[in-house]
């Protein structure tokens, strides 16, 4: 499904482009006026979740906004999915715009890639805003990759991708109500269209290959959280869902951390409380 089939429209005034950097060529939404704002979309969606951030904040700030490296209408190579690498397609986006600050939105796996953006290369982060996930191998990080109730961490390799294969939405709606207190939260023509992105070839193996990662993104955070992030950070999280725990991370890893909840909100933050939502943004940003 290409972008213009997309129940989610590319607001007014963003041009599309694809992007080529090292090994991989990125899907890139670009539009807005103002300092440069970068926001990486999460798992089982794509760079259009972000579209009423983009509409509500176009007229305060240059916006980018891509899909990962195996989401959406980017690469899907082979390797490349530890978080630090991902990180590393973001510094070199930046660099493609000749950006050398932004402030910086990540949301579920996104979140983990701007924490490595942040960590890795804190000069090009002025901001770091993330909402509602954890940092692998991190305080209560740890605890929530080895619940067992999150079975999907280790759900993948080839014969999970066999089960899933034509089953996509299946799998999605156990992630999608699983992790919302609104289980309707997102509209069916929404989710057929997360699913007809992740049905092309390659994707859900990318997908998994986000969790296949993690130990090696263990090993890498805990070396990176021996430094302090000296930016404001604002960890942003559901009620009911992961705030509580990424606020307590996030105080491990960086110096100044401001925790905001959104009331009886679950992991879907955009779809269940949006306006509340992006609200806490805008005042952090």
């Amino acid at each position: 499904m290409t972008t213009s089939d997309s129940p989610i429209s590319i607001p007014e005034g963003f041009k599309q482009e694809y992007v080529k950097l090292d090994g991989v060529t990125i899907n890139v939404y670009k539009g807005g006026t103002g300092e440069p704002l970068l926001l990486i979309h999460g798992y089982t969606q794509s760079a259009l979740m972000w579209s009423p951030v983009m509409n509500r904040l176009k007229d305060k700030f240059t916006i980018i906004v891509p899909d990962l490296r195996g989401a959406g209408l980017s690469d899907a190579p082979e390797n490349g999915y530890d978080k630090v690498t991902m990180a590393g397609d973001m510094k070199q986006l930046l660099d493609y715009y000749h950006i050398a600050k932004a402030r910086v939105v990540g949301h579920d796996i996104g979140l983990m890639v701007a924490y490595a953006l942040a960590a890795k290369y804190p000069d090009y982060v002025e901001k770091l805003a993330v909402m509602d996930a954890f940092i692998p191998g991190i305080g209560p990080g740890i605890d929530i990759y080895n619940s067992p109730k999150l079975w999907h961490f280790r759900f993948n390799g080839p014969y999970p991708e066999q089960l899933v294969k034509g089953r996509e939405m299946l799998f999605f709606d156990a992630l999608w109500e699983g992790f919302a207190v609104n289980p309707h939260a997102l509209s069916e023509e929404v989710k057929k269209f997360y699913v007809s992105q992740y049905s092309r070839p390659g994707r859900m193996r990318a997908g998994f290959a986000y969790f296949m990662a993690m130990p090696q993104d263990f090993i890498d955070n805990k070396e990176l959280s021996k430094t302090r992030l000296q930016m404001p950070v604002l960890a942003l999280g559901g009620e009911m869902s992961m705030g509580q725990s990424l606020g307590a991370t996030m105080n491990i890893v960086a110096q100044s951390v401001q925790l905001v909840l959104i009331n009886k909100c679950g992991h879907w933050m955009l779809e269940e409380r949006p306006n509340e939502t992006i609200d806490a943004l805008i005042e952090f940003l």
